[in-house]
This record gives structure tokens, sequence and C-alpha cells, in this order.
């Protein structure tokens, strides 16, 4: 691929998140609109999804996703971003409940059966939804797959969709506020929660004295502290919601986090 072929490429990839983001705001906000005549919603829920698009809009275009290009550490920092922030502020947002208020009560059924349909329930499962996060994590960076996300732009932006998407699906699972017909038992999601940490650390401390191809040792450490004490302060809020998430439901008469 030439400079020119690439270029392009990078432009219409940038393009692209641009676009999607603009389109995930409108659509939070015309569910806003359409849900205007019922119960008040949320302002935090909206500050949350504009938060969530900034967080993963920083992570795909502008300096840190040029920088990310050619520093390790720069990408650990988008990552921590794309993977972690995003889908956390995302999923607090309660975009599902949303939709199922705005949209007619027919579409809003629709919505409601297809969260109950068999690939739906296996993927949002917290075990299999801890193993497709933490697993593809550890395949982009103990493999070769690491170099062809800064070379190859259908790579980057499978791996970043991935990346995005499996964190989306992996909050929602532990930590959801939307409507989820099979929500796992507060045991199993913090097991699972547990289980991510640790493979989350681990991976960070292994970067630390392994580093991918192309990345120099000093980098690589740096980078690897990042993702390490970067991640600890989103793996805290995730424990602190999951627990006060637990104790609400725990209190006579409590109310749902919707």
């Amino acid at each position: 691929m030439t400079d020119h072929h690439g270029t392009t490429g990078w432009a219409l990839f940038d393009g692209t998140v641009l676009v999607l983001l603009v389109l995930g705001a409108a659509g939070y906000a015309t569910g806003l609109w359409a849900a205007r005549h019922r119960a008040p919603w949320p302002v935090h829920r909206a500050v949350l999804w504009g938060a969530g698009l900034l967080c993963a809009g920083t992570a795909l275009v502008g300096p840190l996703a040029v920088a990310a290009r050619t520093s390790f550490t720069a990408h650990m920092a988008g990552h921590l971003l794309l993977g972690m922030a995003a889908p956390l502020l995302l999923v607090l947002a309660a975009p599902v409940t949303l939709a199922l208020r705005a949209l007619p009560v027919a579409r809003a059924r629709t919505v409601s059966g297809l969260l109950r349909t068999p690939p739906v329930r296996a993927v949002t499962h917290p075990v299999v939804a801890g193993t497709l996060n933490a697993g593809g994590l550890w395949l982009l960076y103990t493999t070769g797959l690491y170099g062809l996300v800064h070379t190859s732009v259908p790579v980057h932006a499978a791996v970043h969709l991935h990346v995005l998407l499996a964190g989306c699906v992996f909050t929602a699972a532990v930590v959801g506020v939307d409507p989820d017909p099979h929500r796992g038992s507060f045991r199993l999601r913090a097991a699972v929660l547990v289980g991510f940490l640790a493979a989350h650390s681990a991976l960070a401390k292994h970067l630390y004295g392994h580093p991918p191809e192309g990345v120099g040792a000093s980098e690589a450490r740096v980078g690897a502290q990042l993702m390490y004490y970067g991640g600890d302060a989103v793996d805290v809020a995730l424990v602190v919601v999951l627990f006060a998430q637990w104790y609400v439901s725990g209190r006579p008469r409590a109310r749902s986090i919707a």
C-alpha cells in the first residue's frame, strides 16, 4: 500500500468514526425528545452518554489516536479510554432503557424480544462476555496482531470495534442498568469481575517484561504501568457500581437504577 493510499485509508477511518459519533449523539438526543412526555429522564444519564462518546472519540481520532500508531504508551492510553472508560460511561447511560421509552410499543416489544434470543443471551452471559473481553486483549498483545493494527486500516477498525463492543457487553453483563431478562446473580457477576481484573492485571505485568514486537523495553514498561494503574482506576469504579447496585437491590422497597 502506498503512502497516498494509506493516508486515504486513515482519513476514511477518521471520517467514519466522526459520523458514527455524531449519529450516536443524535440518536440519544432523539430518544430524549421522543420520550419527553414520559417520566423525566435523569440528566446524569445524558451526561454519561456524552462523556462516553468523548472518551471513544478521543481514543479513535485526533492527536492521541495518531500518536498511538507509533507510541505504545499513547496506544495504551487509548485502550483505557476505548475499552474501559467509554464502555462504563455508555452502559450507565442506559441507552436501551431510553430506546424502550422512546420507541412505539410494537418496536419496543421487538427490542425486548431481541434481548431474549439465544444468541444475545449467550453473548451477554457474564462468563462469555468476560472471556471475549479479556481474551481479545491477550490475543491482541501477545500475537502479531498488534503490529497489524497500526499498519492495516481494516484490521485497525476491526480490532478497535471489538475492543469497544466487548467492553460494552462485558460492562453491561456485570453492572448494566438496562433491562436484562437473563442477568446473572450478584455472586456470579462479582466472580467474573474479579477474574477479569486478574486477567487484565496479569496481562499488564506480562507486557512489562514481554512487550509486543517492535515496542522498546523502556516504552513497554511505561505503557504496561499505565495499563496496570489506569485499569485499576476503572476497575475500582466497576466494583463500586456493582456493590452499590447490590446494596440498593437489597433495601426494602428498593427502586431499580434506571
